[in-house]
């Protein structure tokens, strides 16, 4: 067995001259526990939010969305598109047509995002399971009439209800031609959507508070798209792999589009959320250091207690280096095991948040997405919290100990 290690665990766990020591190890413990808990709970919690964010995304945004690198549309017959649709990896394949226009009911007006997409979107997607009423069906058009299904928001912002009795009223910029400022209405493009009887809701107010879907049809007419489209959407088949698959249409794509998967197309949100996610690590490391200093107080008030065995272990042989390696390994063992006590109280408690919600997100039930503060322990967090702990236990001890040991060696 390693002398300095034997030594040092002996140190830690056998009584002191002075009780004082015992105490202040305890809260030595103590303190790195706590701080490792705080990691490992917070950490979870953005984890958590994370996770609850891309589960909601994924009933609206396609598995890949292809996009082109320049200007808003491209070509729907491009040679390029052709071939990754008949890709044998891709299931479903929807052509979409995005811009922005102004919607107008009963005298409410809106800046929208009118999104015009395929019949199959429903297979794209899991746009069902975002309408309400739940029972309502995912229509786009029926023979010329053509449907508009708005986000819960919207409808709100616009009056509409689930059915609009009336025509909902969407107005686009002419692409082409000059404006004839003495009949301004000349430079929009005007057309209707009738109500298919549901709306959705994504609870993302990106989507609930401006999104409009309908057919592909209606939006390439008003928004004068013929034969364009902004995006190609895919679902790929069961089975595939995903990043080999992804990686073969970004070959294909070359730099004229740009192929991003569910968490690139919500890169900004999931940025933020990292953003966040890293300061609240830094700042707990900040605390965790903190709570180091008394292992610091701890380790020099046995350096002075011991002074007598460190003479005696001298006159055995021991070196000076091996005596002050006894105070390093001793600093360490507190740190570690602060850290798995820490670690496993930590687990427990997000375990119980998980199975029994005990901290709530409101008073009221229903009031937000979830009802208690989502939970999520990643394995690669509790491992870089472990290290950040004993890293920072090191490095906390390192030269005091060094110090000491020098000033009580001479």
């Amino acid at each position: 067995m390693n002398f300095p290690f034997f030594i040092a665990r002996r140190y830690l766990f056998s009584k002191k001259s002075t009780n004082a020591i015992n105490v202040i190890s305890a809260i030595s413990v103590l303190g790195v526990a706590v701080a490792t808990t705080a990691l490992v709970v917070t950490l979870s919690v953005f984890n958590g939010f994370s996770d609850l964010v891309a589960s909601l995304f994924t009933a609206f945004d396609p598995q890949l969305q292809i996009t082109p690198t320049e200007g808003k549309t491209a070509p729907a017959d491009d040679p390029v598109l052709t071939d990754i649709r008949n890709l044998p990896q891709v299931e479903v394949a929807t052509e979409c047509v995005e811009d922005q226009a102004l919607a107008v009911y009963k005298g409410q007006q809106a800046m929208v995002t009118v999104k015009g997409v395929d019949d199959n979107f429903d297979q794209l997607t899991h746009i069902r399971r975002i309408l309400l009423p739940d029972d309502g069906d995912f229509q786009l058009h029926a023979a010329d009439m053509q449907y508009g299904i708005l986000g819960v928001r919207l409808a709100e912002q616009l009056g509409t209800g689930y059915r609009f009795d009336e025509p909902l009223q969407i107005y686009a910029p002419r692409r082409e031609g000059q404006l004839d400022m003495s009949d301004p209405a000349d430079g929009f493009t005007q057309d209707e959507l009738y109500s298919p009887g549901v709306l959705f809701s994504v609870m993302q107010s990106k989507y609930d508070k401006n999104y409009i879907l309908t057919s592909i049809g209606f939006a390439r007419r008003i928004f004068d798209q013929q034969g364009m489209i902004s995006s190609l959407e895919l679902r790929l088949k069961p089975g595939s792999d995903f990043d080999r698959t992804k990686a073969q249409i970004k070959q294909m794509a070359g730099s004229s589009y740009r192929v991003l998967d569910r968490y690139e197309q919500q890169d900004e949100t999931f940025r933020i959320m990292k953003i966040e996610k890293l300061i609240a690590y830094i700042f707990l490391t900040f605390i965790l250091m903190v709570a180091c200093f008394n292992i610091i107080g701890s380790l020099s008030m046995l350096i002075i207690d011991k002074r007598d065995d460190v003479m005696t272990l001298r006159n055995l042989g021991a070196t000076d280096r091996q005596i002050t390696q006894v105070f390093l390994f001793e600093g360490r063992m507190i740190s570690a095991i602060g850290a798995v006590i820490g670690i496993v109280l930590g687990l427990l408690l997000c375990w119980i948040q998980q199975t029994f919600g005990v901290i709530a997100l409101g008073r009221s039930q229903g009031s937000f997405i979830v009802d208690a503060y989502p939970v999520s322990v990643h394995p690669e967090d509790v491992a870089v919290i472990f290290i950040t702990v004993l890293a920072v236990g090191f490095l906390a001890v390192w030269y005091p100990v060094r110090y000491f040991s020098k000033r009580l060696l001479e």
